[in-house]
Formats: structure tokens, sequence, C-alpha cells
């Protein structure tokens, strides 16, 4: 049987014979069939911030609205073709710009990409990334699963570029407000989105009935220390800030890397081939680097199908499954860094037997107490508390201090964006507002909202915050894929269809 026997037989030969042009046209300007719509018009789906989570929405949309992706059960829609808006606050699509260092490869599969675990034919996954940029061959030759963080960063720009004419950069989100009802005793039948356009100043107002909040992490600063110094950075910056901060890559500086996890192991590392010169100080809070647990049955924590058990679980459970499980993630770092690090150190003792004339320096069991400033020099006094046993059992401190050209945070980040943004939606809490109480989720993602003041039609979603409940993954790449169509399935359901003009992907918006 031909080919085209075979594509007929599946009942699609309108597609496959009528529409060759398009198909050729689509591959050729890679742009979604999700159509572009007016700011001032009802969508049916806003997401603020067009990150990871947002982009992985936006292709299962699309693959859903794609005769590509009609046999795909957990995204077949029919109906109307939905109006659909995202927002973000950089200028431009980025993830994790700060830290993409030349050697530095990621730490999870490929085929966890924006699409393969949802389906694996679709036309945003790495695979087919590197078919189009002609490298599937070379990239099979290097013979591994990790790709350069360069090179998925390239393609999730590429992906990221399909939808262009619907995302609206440098838009800085104040708040998602709910409507009025129209009547007494109504429903809230959509959200209201105030943004500023981070170019012009101007306030730009939106409508939607569902809205997702996808807003990202915010840097994570130490109490003891100022965010806003100009000595102090955060390792989502690092690239950007360090040739301000340190402009002679010659010059003999004094650098404090605070963290143990991959980010600060990293950016250790990278300092001391990027400023030959300099002398490097790494403060953990343990006794030594730790080497995260990829092994495969740990990796199954990751898993899809992970997140429906930890979701039906009891709270006390999740939060020992998480505790007993961050060795996969937090505070911990690839082995094979750990190995050169471990390396360098060593070279170091055998031209200085005495650690304190290393250059390159892990400081263990070392919390930071605070920072000054040196009068009339670039410089400043980090305070550091010894930690260790010897001084556990003391009522009196150990401190000391060491003098640094910058310090670079490698401290994490913050993920509660979504508790400004709906600060004037708290009484639609399902239970009802209280001090301190935080929004539930469902496990579609849905926030609660009292059923009885916000229609079925309207909602809101969260992603990326919510650990606690759906398990480890939730801040990760790896559910991307699988999360995205079900959001898809939760906003729309059987309520949207495939775009007349959108065959295998390309919508012509000129309609």
């Amino acid at each position: 049987m031909s080919p085209s026997a075979i594509v007929s037989g599946g009942g699609m030969n309108g597609y496959a014979n009528g529409h060759e042009e398009k198909r050729e046209r689509h591959a050729s300007q890679n742009r979604s069939c999700i159509p572009s719509t007016d700011p001032d018009v009802l969508h049916d789906l806003i997401c603020v911030g067009f990150g990871p989570a947002s982009l992985a929405i936006a292709t299962a949309l699309h693959d859903a609205l794609s005769s590509s992706s009609l046999s795909q059960k957990s995204t077949r829609v029919c109906g109307a073709t939905p109006k659909v808006a995202f927002l973000e606050r950089q200028p431009h699509f980025a993830w994790h710009d700060g830290m993409l260092l030349p050697d530095a490869k990621m730490q999870i599969s490929f085929m966890k990409d924006l699409a393969t675990l949802r389906d694996p034919r679709s036309e945003f996954t790495f695979i087919n990334y590197l078919h189009r940029q002609n490298r599937l061959v070379q990239f099979i030759n290097l013979g591994t699963f990790l790709p350069f963080r360069t090179e998925y960063n390239a393609y999730m720009h590429w992906c990221a570029d399909w939808f262009r004419h619907v995302v609206h950069y440098g838009q800085n989100v104040h708040g998602v407000v709910p409507d009025e009802p129209r009547a007494i005793g109504g429903k809230v039948d959509f959200f209201r989105i105030t943004s500023t356009d981070l170019e012009t100043g101007e306030i730009r107002r939106w409508r939607a009935r569902h809205v997702v909040i996808a807003a990202g992490g915010e840097p994570k600063i130490p109490a003891v220390l100022s965010h806003k110094h100009p000595r102090i950075i955060h390792s989502s910056s690092y690239l950007k800030s360090l040739p301000y901060l340190l402009p002679d890559k010659n010059a003999h500086y004094n650098v404090a890397i605070i963290g143990s996890g991959q980010s600060a192991a990293e950016i250790f590392d990278d300092l001391q081939s990027k400023y030959p010169n300099s002398s490097t100080s790494l403060i953990i809070k343990g006794a030594a680097l730790k080497p995260s647990d990829d092994s495969p049955f740990v990796n199954e924590a990751f898993d899809p199908c992970r997140v429906d058990e930890m979701f039906q679980a009891p709270s006390s459970f999740r939060a020992a499954s998480i505790a007993n499980d961050r060795n996969t993630n937090y505070g911990v770092v690839r082995l094979e860094l750990l190995e050169r690090l471990y390396e360098k150190m060593y070279q170091q003792r055998l031209s200085h037997p005495d650690e304190r004339n290393w250059d390159h320096r892990i400081l263990p069991y070392r919390m930071v107490a605070g920072a000054e400033d040196v009068p009339g020099a670039k410089r400043m006094r980090l305070i550091l508390q010894d930690c260790s046993g010897r001084y556990l059992d003391h009522e009196q401190k150990e401190y000391e201090t060491i003098m640094v050209d910058a310090v670079v945070l490698a401290t994490g980040y913050v993920r509660n964006a979504h508790e400004g943004m709906l600060h004037s939606a708290r009484h639609l809490m399902s239970g009802g507002d209280a001090p301190n109480k935080d929004w539930k989720v469902g496990r579609d993602y849905r926030v609660q909202m009292d059923p009885r003041k916000v229609s079925s039609s309207a909602g809101v979603w969260l992603q990326g915050c919510n650990e606690n409940t759906h398990g480890l993954s939730d801040t990760l790449l790896s559910v991307l894929a699988v999360r995205g169509g079900e959001i898809v399935e939760s906003i729309f359901g059987q309520s949207i269809t495939k775009h007349d003009d959108c065959i295998n992907g390309f919508v012509d918006n000129d309609h």
C-alpha cells in the first residue's frame, strides 16, 4: 500500500490532498494556527507570562487546533476558534538567559521537551527542531540525551517564534480582577487584567474568561542582604550583570558565591576560567557539595503519572515525599561537575598544602550574617557565621569577614507572584477569605473559587507554584508537555475546533 493510500484510508484525504500548498507555507513561515486578536475583545484565554509553561500551553493549543492532532484524544476539540493572548514582562522570549553558560548541559532528557510526551508527532518536538535545523544526524552522533543548554534555549526560542503574533512582550501585569456581576446575585463571567507597557508607559486593559498565571519565580534574596546593592547580583542575571560589575577580566577580583546547588557550582567553575587572576569563595551551609540523584528509579518522581498520585495523597504524605526527593533537584550538583571541581581543588593542594592560601575555596558550614560597604572603596565586607560543630554547642557565635568585589547569590526563587495578582479576588476564595489563607487549586491547576460567585465558564489556573500539591516536577520542565495538554483540556474541553486554515499548523491570518 502506498503512503498516499494509507493517508486516504485514515479518512484525511481531504487534508492530505487539498492543502499541500498550505503545508509548504506553514513549513516556511513557522506561524501558529492560533489567530491574532484585537486587544480590546473579550478573550477566551490570557496567559500571564510567556516562559516555558505558557509556551507548552501554546504548543498544545496549536496542536489541538491543527489537523495533525485530530486523533489525539486528550486535546481533541470542537466549536469556535478561541481568542487567545499571552502577556510577557520581558522584551522578548527568555529562559534563564543569565545562566546560559557555553558548556553547560541540560539536566533532563531532551525527550521531556515541550511536546513529545504529549504527542511525539507534534511540530514542536526537539527532534523536529533538530531536523528543521539540519542537525539531527550530528546530534544523534553525540550519543547523548542531554543537549547543551544554549541549544535547548535556541529550541525554545524557535518554538516561541511561532506565536509571536499572539504574544505581547514588555507588559508588566499588575493584577487579575474579577468583573462585577451584571445582576444582583449574578456570577463573575470574566476577569479584567491591567498591565503597563514597559516601553511606552501606557496602561493597557484586557478581559478574559480564563486566565493562566505562569509568571515564573522571583530571585530569593537572603534577608540579611540587600537585593538592590550594586555589588550583589542573583544567578538569574549572572551573565548579564557580571561584565558591568567586574569589567576587567585580567584584574584580581575577590568574588563570593552563595549557594550549594547546580547554579552555584557552575558559577564557581565559570569564574575561575573567566577571571583567571581572581579569587573565589563558594559559601555553603552544609559540610560538602552533594551529587544529584538522577538514577532511573528515583527519576520516576518526575513522571507525569506521579502528579496524580501526589495530588490524591494526604498532605502529610506529600510533604514527606517532597522532602525525601529533594536531592533530585535542590541543593545538589551533577556528578561530572563535582568531579571537575574536586580536581581543581586538588591541583591547588599540590602547590599550597594550606587551604587558606588557595585562590579558590569552598567554605562549608557558613551562614551569611550580613554585609557592609568598605568606605572609599568599591568593595564590601561579607560577614559569615561559622555553624560547624566547633561552635554549635557554644553560646558565643563565631564570625569571620571576607573582603569581596562582588557577591553572586545562587539562592533559588520565590514563586508567589499569583498572590499579589489575585489580591482583589480573595473574596471569591472557596470557603471564604481568611488572613494568611493560601489559594488552593484542583488537580487540573484551576484555582478553587466559590461556585456561587464565579461562573463555570470563567476561572483562573496557576502554573509553576503548585509544588506542595502536585509534586517536585511542578516547577521543572519534566511535565510541561503533558501539563500543557491538560490545561488546554481543562479550559476548553469540547468548546473549540480546528481552524479552517490550520492544516498541519498553518493559519492564514489575513482572512
